[in-house]
């Protein structure tokens, strides 16, 4: 894909309220504005890469991410510019750093294959032809680690993160190192691979998903406040849906899980795979309750309002709704 769609002639977005740091735009104004850019994915690409027992159609790819990939390749060419014209005030020559991406949201909300879609359709255009993805997965204490501490039944919570390893991770990416490596994550196996790393040379633009990223700093004991993971983020994006609805989407993804990935036998969760469909229901929704649920309420969902750009979906997993920053 080229650089040279116009947005001219789209049909005016809302204001959410009129108090509200958001633009709102539904999902067929939203659409609109990509009417005149070719759709660069086939029916195989969105084969490929849908995750296991998740919601993705070749038509969401064309109305929701084609015009938020090319709402993104602007600021990336808006952000060269800057640098470009601050190059030319400061009379120096500082290059090109990675632009970074942040996508957060719940479990089973679908963040994992919003950041996947975006890299392949980023990767398209021609501003931005390396694109990585990195999960916060990775910056999991090890099992023995979060056993150690008392909290593995918090897995997923801030606490269970290094987040000093992930800031710098992500720190020494923006600084434009020219390698830097992270922990891998095996999600079969459900703990950190030490002898793995995922290693990230110098992209165009880093995506950084997980459920914490738009995490405020911690505030320090002596009154200060430290670096948040977004102070990175030269955009961020929050995948949205009513609680009901992400609960009903966890459990049904726990379902299909069972009779797949729990059914190998290197699999953490192996146990789980010979359950009648009532016992699978009632302990994924009991892991909901204990667990996935009280996270969102007290640590994801409050930090929606920090993102750039909010995807709100409805109950069939469909973006039915767009908010965009205006502040």
């Amino acid at each position: 894909m080229g650089s040279a769609a116009a947005w001219a002639g789209s049909p005016p977005a809302e204001e959410v309220r009129t108090s509200s740091p958001f633009v709102g735009l539904d999902r067929d104004t939203w659409a609109h504005l990509a009417d005149t850019i070719e759709q660069p994915l086939n029916q195989d690409d969105v084969d490929r890469l849908r995750g296991i027992g998740e919601h993705l159609s070749l038509n969401e790819v064309e109305q929701i991410y084609l015009p938020l990939s090319r709402l993104l390749s602007i600021y990336v060419e808006a952000n060269a510019d800057l640098r470009h014209r601050t190059n030319e005030f400061l009379g120096g020559d500082t290059r090109r750093t990675p632009f970074v991406i942040g996508v957060a949201g719940s479990v089973a909300v679908g963040k994992s294959t919003t950041a996947r879609v975006l890299q392949e359709m980023l990767s398209r255009w021609s501003s931005t032809p390396r694109v990585e993805l990195v999960t916060t997965d990775g910056f999991l204490y090890p099992n023995a680690e979060l056993e150690r501490r008392g909290i593995m039944d918090r897995k997923g919570f801030p606490e269970a993160y290094d987040r000093r390893a992930l800031l710098r991770f992500v720190s020494e990416v923006k600084s434009g190192r020219p390698e830097v490596t992270a922990p891998k994550y095996s999600h079969l196996k459900y703990d950190i691979v030490p002898e793995e790393r995922v290693v990230v040379r110098r992209p165009d633009v880093l995506i950084v998903e997980g459920l914490n990223v738009l995490q405020p700093a911690r505030p320090r004991f002596d009154g200060t406040t430290g670096l948040a993971l977004s102070d990175f983020f030269d955009f961020s994006i929050y995948v949205d849906a009513r609680p009901e609805y992400i609960k009903k989407w966890y459990v049904e993804r726990f379902m299909r899980w069972r009779d797949s990935a729990f059914a190998k036998p290197g699999s953490y969760f192996h146990r789980y795979a010979s359950l009648s469909d009532e016992a699978a229901t009632n302990w994924a929704t009991d892991i909901w309750n204990r667990i996935n649920g009280p996270n969102l309420r007290e640590n994801i969902a409050p930090t929606r309002s920090r993102a750039k750009l909010v995807m709100v979906k409805g109950e069939d997993h469909t973006t039915n709704r767009v908010l965009l920053r205006k502040i």
